[in-house]
């Protein structure tokens, strides 16, 4: 394979750069499949990086599932079919990508919370009652509520009956849990914040025991747009904290905010 690529510029996530620039060359067909890639030190050469950064860029095409490792031989490129979802948590720190999370998260959510008010059992409501007891205490206990509140919205996803629901919530999870943090942190500092946050909850939880649908829908949805106003009025300094909790490892679990 005889491409040449350019010395990456100076900045953040050297590797992730190297990453990009092989995925678009990979893509664009320039390196077809069963192509071998540049040795690590003609990439270590060409992009003008360490030999970390290169086997960064190559374990992230790794996890996209463009290329593959051959032992003593090196790494090729794959077939190309459906790229996996991948949400990079570095990038997110900003009150704008919180915002766009709260989005995708508030499509999900609303059709959770509408199924699970169709199929709730009175078992569902006790468990989803008890997880706000338990979150509400967590709280006033003064932690910060994020693992307390993974498990509340859990058993509103058990209740909806849907396994993929379930599944594609615990995937968005792992990418998004940086994001709870940030929100529940913000709503933490304003008594106001925390007692729109309960009241949202409740009326939840008693559309869903109601076997409301329509009205589950619409107050799951409204829980999520009212998350981006509180978002929308944390101050500058917040989000320079914000950016630090968003660059915590993330865990995996369901799903991004109250």
């Amino acid at each position: 394979m005889s491409a040449q690529f350019k010395p990456i510029t100076p900045g953040a996530y050297l590797s992730d750069q190297v990453a990009d620039v092989l995925a678009i060359e990979i893509r664009a067909g320039r390196l077809a499949l069963g192509d071998k890639l540049p040795t690590e030190a003609a990439l270590v050469d060409q992009f003008s990086v360490s030999r970390t950064v290169v086997r960064e860029a190559v374990s992230r095409l790794k996890s996209l599932g463009l290329v593959d490792s051959r032992q003593g031989s090196g790494v090729y490129v794959k077939e190309v079919g459906f790229s996996p979802l991948n949400f990079d948590a570095k990038s997110a720190v900003s009150k704008q990508a919180v915002i766009q999370m709260v989005e995708v998260r508030r499509a999900l959510e609303a059709e959770v919370a509408g199924l699970a008010a169709q199929r709730r059992t009175q078992t569902d409501i006790k468990r989803i009652r008890k997880a706000i007891n338990v979150l509400d205490k967590a709280v006033q206990a003064g932690g910060d509520g994020v693992d307390e509140d993974v498990k509340y919205h859990r058993a509103i996803a058990e209740a909806a009956r849907n396994p993929f629901l379930i599944g594609t919530l615990e995937y968005l999870g792992q990418f998004l849990q940086g994001a709870t943090r940030v929100t529940r942190a913000n709503e933490a500092r304003r008594a106001d914040f925390a007692r729109q946050v309960r009241d949202e909850h409740e009326m939840i939880v008693s559309a869903i025991e109601a076997g409301d649908a329509v009205a589950a829908r619409q107050v799951a949805a409204q829980h999520m747009d009212n998350a981006i106003l509180r978002i929308e009025q944390a101050d500058p300094a917040f989000w320079q904290q914000a950016g630090v909790q968003l660059a915590r490892p993330l865990v995996s679990g369901l799903p991004l905010k109250r």
